[in-house]
């Protein structure tokens, strides 16, 4: 299945890529123009784990095929609170901003295109987004992945603060 950002793949381990956006870029050198391409590409297997990676070669399947083992190198494990996520957060890379909000079951992902790529394959099923400030897919995808990864499990982190305070009253 191809999603309008382009290719859309399973592999073996049971991880998705979703290509989110292709660049061409072009460097004028001596002998003319030299193109290479980069490719922001997400990773995910639909049950609280995903990662983004950025692969640049002088061919799209390259960039490609690198950005899938960046994103796979650096994969989070997303807390998930039944198909939404445990409480609402906003998160910020360089301009952009993406709000993250849980919502009740049977909602659907409610998202532009870049954020849309990161939650979907990270297993999330009923959440509303918006992005706000710049829209760079980019940078999108980057503040998505950061608020994912800024997520506490509610009874993981109760256990945390207890364990803190039994340390502090014990001294």
């Amino acid at each position: 299945m191809t999603s309008r950002f382009g290719r859309k793949q399973e592999d073996d381990s049971g991880t998705t890529e979703r290509v989110v956006k292709i660049s061409r870029v072009s460097k004028v050198v001596k002998g003319g123009r030299h193109l290479t391409f980069s490719a922001m590409v997400v990773v995910g297997d639909n049950q609280g784990k995903v990662g983004i990676g950025m692969g640049k070669a002088e061919a799209v399947p390259d960039a490609v095929n690198k950005g899938a083992t960046k994103a796979e190198s650096n994969m989070i494990n997303v807390p998930l609170k039944d198909s939404t996520i445990p409480h609402e957060i906003v998160a910020r890379y360089g301009a952009s901003e993406v709000m993250l909000r849980p919502a009740p079951p049977g909602t659907g992902v409610i998202a532009g295109g870049a954020v849309r790529a990161v939650v979907e394959l990270a297993g999330v099923k009923d959440i509303v987004t918006k992005s706000r400030r710049s829209t760079n897919p980019i940078n999108t995808v980057k503040a998505a992945f950061k608020g994912l990864s800024m997520l506490r499990d509610l009874n993981d982190e109760f256990a945390r603060r207890n364990e803190l305070s039994g340390l502090s009253q014990g001294k």
